[in-house]
Formats: structure tokens, sequence, C-alpha cells
């Protein structure tokens, strides 16, 4: 029977789910956590390893002969040394689509946010200003509709679709840039080319995976193109943002606001300008994270096992 092994299982489960069903594919030991000079000897005499954020890079895996398999408890996969682990006969796999509603969710909860300011507003009747207020209303800072805004969506997949789906159900216009799509037939969506996106767009909402052609796709260039009253929303990858520049920009007025759940380095270094910046609303990497999500995490990350075990597996991105 195959021995696993789950390196850092807390974010997935901090308790609130159970591991029953992967136990029962045989002995299996979880860990919450492991640091970088842990893993060879944690995963030393396993065949399979599930890992979040746990690295496994070329020189890793060649200190793990009897590891014959690598479930990435996520959808990106770039902690894993794919090339390397095909190399050996590795199968990793990854776990595709199990957040799409609850990112999507969480896009909105940044911008209404910014449109209707509820936290902000409850500490002021906490505070009594409501109490002291002369009229049966108060606000202290402008209250936005959405309807009628422009929403560019930057990553047009399942994430970028289902935040699409949203805005237009609020009465919004959706621009979409994404190089694989030219034309999207049934969807109430304008394609257009990137500067156009930025410039025309009442909020930015990134949706695409990290690249090289990706990487601070946000910079101070493209950032210069966005309307001074626009929103940038980032719930996709931390350095799809040049985050010196976004700062700059946050600060100089030359952008609204920022609603962000993802950083350049996780969690936040202390240094890091955006904990700063004006108006920039950071959430810590939770958009991912409701029970519903995580526990359809945990449910494709068994199959994914279970398939492997049984000679067919799923979901694999190594090569």
């Amino acid at each position: 029977m195959v021995r696993i092994v789950v390196l850092d299982g807390y974010a997935l489960n901090p308790g609130d789910l159970s591991w029953d069903k992967l136990e029962s594919l045989g002995p299996c030991t979880v860990y919450d956590r492991t640091p970088a000079e842990l893993t060879v000897a944690r995963v030393a005499e396993t065949e399979v390893a599930l890992t979040n954020k746990v690295a496994f890079d070329g020189e890793t895996l060649a200190r793990l002969p009897k590891l014959k398999y690598i479930g990435v408890l996520a959808t990106g996969h770039d902690i894993i040394d794919v090339a390397a682990a095909g190399r050996r006969g590795i199968v990793v796999t990854n776990v595709p689509s199990y957040s799409t509603r609850s990112v999507a969710q969480m896009v909105f909860a940044h911008v209404l946010n910014f449109t209707q300011h509820v936290a902000h507003h409850v500490e002021a009747v906490c505070q009594g200003r409501w109490t002291a207020c002369e009229d049966f209303c108060f606000w202290d800072t402008p209250l936005v509709e959405l309807d009628g805004l422009t929403l560019g969506i930057v990553g047009f997949g399942r994430i970028g679709r289902a935040t699409a789906q949203i805005a237009r159900a609020m009465g919004m216009r959706v621009l979409v840039h994404d190089p694989a799509t030219r034309s999207v037939p049934g969807e109430e969506v304008e394609v257009v080319d990137l500067e156009a996106l930025f410039r025309r767009s009442d909020i930015v909402s990134l949706h695409c995976p990290l690249t090289p052609e990706t990487e601070r796709l946000v910079n101070a260039e493209r950032l210069s193109w966005m309307k001074p009253s626009a929103w940038l929303i980032n719930t996709s990858r931390g350095p799809l943002v040049d985050e010196a520049a976004l700062a700059e920009a946050l600060n100089s007025d030359r952008l609204a606001g920022a609603g962000l759940d993802v950083l350049s380095a996780e969690p936040a270094a202390a240094d890091n300008p955006l904990l700063s910046a004006k108006n920039c609303h950071i959430t810590p990497h939770v958009a991912w994270a409701t029970r519903e999500a995580r526990q359809r995490l945990m449910d494709i990350a068994v199959d994914n096992v279970r398939a492997f075990l049984a000679g067919t597996p799923q979901n694999v991105v190594s090569v």
C-alpha cells in the first residue's frame, strides 16, 4: 500500500474539514506546515506527496527516488519543477476550477468596499457619528452605483467569466482582454486590446496566470492609462503588479484605489510600499478560502490521488 504525506495541510484544512477520504487510500501523515529543510526527510519514504506551497525543485526531486506522485493542492503549480518531475517519471497534478465562484465573489467584495464603504460606515455608527447627526441618514464619503460603469477584465478564463456574469447582473459594461480570446459568442462583453481596456475601464480586474509575459503587467505606463477615478482589483497573482509603481500612483492621486488579495511576497513583507499606500485595501490571500471552495479542493485532490493509484491519472500538469 502506498504511503501518503501532506506537507502543508493547515491552509486547506485548519480543522473544519476531514482527511478521512484521503486516509482511506493508504497510510497517511498530515503536517500542518513543513519548512524547506525538512521536505526531503518527510517525503523520503513516500510515494505520494501533497503540497500547497512547499516547493519541489530539480535538486529536491533528485533526492527522492521513491516519490512517484506530487499532488498540488492549488491550481497554480509553479512551485514544482514539472520538467524535472517528468524526466524522473513523477506525475504532477493540480486542482483546477475549485474556487471560481469564491474568487469572483471576492472581486465584488473589494468593488463594493470602494462603492458602498460598508465597513467604514458601520464603524462610524459605532463611534456615535450617526447618533450625533442632525439628519435621518449619514454618510461622509461618496457612494457609487455600479450600474452603467465599465469593468475591464484581463484574462477571460473561468474566474474572469464568472466575474463578468456578476458584473452584467449589476448592469455594468464589460471589456475583456485575453490573448487567447478574439471573440466571445453569447457573452455580453466587448473584446478589446490592453490599452483600450485600461483607458476605458472604471474598474480593472486581473484574472490571468503568472508567466514571463504577464509579470508586472500592471506597470507605471499602464497605470498612467487608467482614469484617476478608477480602481484596480487583483485576486489573481501578486507579481502581475509592479507594487512600487502602484503605490506611487495611489499616493499621487493618479488612481482612486486598489483592492488586492495577493502580493508579490506572502505573507506581506513589512517594507511593501502598498501596506501604507493611500486607499489600498489588502486582504490576506483569502479569496479562495471559503469552506465550500476548500471542500471542493479536498474532494478533487483525493480524486486525483485515487485516479493515479488506479493507473488513470487526471489533471496532470507534468510533461
